[in-house]
């Protein structure tokens, strides 16, 4: 297929996601416009971690500090003054943090730096671990970063977090950073930097053997990866207004590995499918924690179930299909159109 037919393709396909878009939000209600914007949001972490875990072959699970810092560095930077001083009740926010503000994108785009300025802080002595050494290394940060903000009640406002976040993520911002977060990681991936990170991936001694500077590019990946983190996290924090330590924990950071080995370490389209089906799951799902009757049998609710029913899928999604949805696979434009013809000649 031409380039130029693929072009056309793509502006197609975006505008039919921009027309429902626009749809839904005149359509559909409050709860399920919220599940919309949280799949774009998940979507975008879920990337952002396959860039490391994937594509690089760092097993990180430190996704959940990035994303803290990425949410209060972005919501101090949008919070107005007045808010400020009523929210921080324990201690006065610290100047120059009481009087700046900024615009949403500025304040989401620094939110990103914070976290890859972070990224690039641990990265230099974590990164020479590997393996299940560098998962419990990240865990650690992520962990530091949430106990430290339960402790700085001058900048977080400790454990009572910060309320009141004004709502700018709306669907347009989101999907927005989430095409952007798409474009740019397809674009690292098929770059000469993505091939080599592949070849980091595969084998780190044959890599380093041809020459290649192993730890520059886990370095940048790193970094790379939690950027993008800290814009998720900016825009959770205004998607739900809210935030405080407590929310940082390591399920955060499980939910977006669990879409990232659903869909399939390596691949860009199982992530957005597993992105789409894992979130609208885990709202589905919210049933089973609500008691149930079953005529004279009465089952009573029992809180935390639908992560109970997640854990197990992954935990069989590991053991029967290591690979996930698509394995290393990608949908394109090509493989589309020979589908197609093979669908074409089987009816024939």
């Amino acid at each position: 297929m031409s380039a130029e037919r693929k072009k056309l393709l793509s502006v197609a396909a975006l505008s039919l996601m921009a027309l429902f878009l626009w749809w839904a939000q005149g359509h559909l209600d409050g709860y399920k416009i919220q599940i919309l914007n949280l799949v774009a949001i998940n979507i975008i972490l879920a990337l952002s971690l396959n860039l490391i875990y994937g594509f690089t072959g760092l097993f990180s699970l430190g996704h959940a500090g990035f994303m803290a810092v990425g949410a209060y560095v972005s919501s101090l930077l949008i919070l107005p003054a007045a808010q400020k001083e009523t929210i921080f009740l324990l201690e006065p926010l610290v100047w120059p943090l009481s009087v700046l503000q900024a615009p949403f994108f500025v304040a989401v785009l620094a939110g990103g730096v914070a976290a890859a300025l972070f990224g690039l802080l641990i990265s230099l002595p974590v990164l020479r671990l590997g393996g299940d050494y560098l998962g419990i290394a990240t865990l650690g940060f992520a962990e530091i970063v949430r106990v430290v903000a339960n402790n700085l009640p001058g900048i977080t406002n400790g454990a009572l977090g910060l309320k009141g976040i004004p709502h700018y993520a709306n669907i347009w911002w989101n999907y927005g950073w989430c095409l952007f977060t798409l474009y740019f990681i397809v674009r690292i991936v098929n770059s000469n930097f993505g091939n080599v990170l592949k070849a980091i991936r595969d084998d780190e001694t044959a890599a380093r053997a041809m020459g290649i500077d192993v730890l520059r590019c886990k370095v940048i990946s790193f970094a790379l990866g939690a950027f993008f983190a800290g814009v998720g996290g900016a825009l959770l924090a205004s998607l739900l207004t809210t935030i405080d330590p407590k929310m940082f924990l390591f399920l955060l950071t499980f939910n977006v590995l669990m879409i990232v080995v659903a869909g399939g370490l390596g691949s860009i389209s199982g992530t957005v499918i597993a992105g789409v089906v894992i979130t609208v799951l885990l709202e589905w799902l919210r049933f089973v924690e609500n008691p149930i009757d079953f005529g004279p049998i009465h089952i009573p609710g029992i809180p935390g179930m639908r992560m109970v029913i997640f854990s197990l899928a992954l935990l069989f999604i590991i053991l029967f299909r290591r690979e996930g949805i698509m394995g290393m696979r990608e949908i394109t434009w090509d493989g589309l159109a020979c589908a197609c013809r093979r669908g074409g000649k089987d009816r024939g």
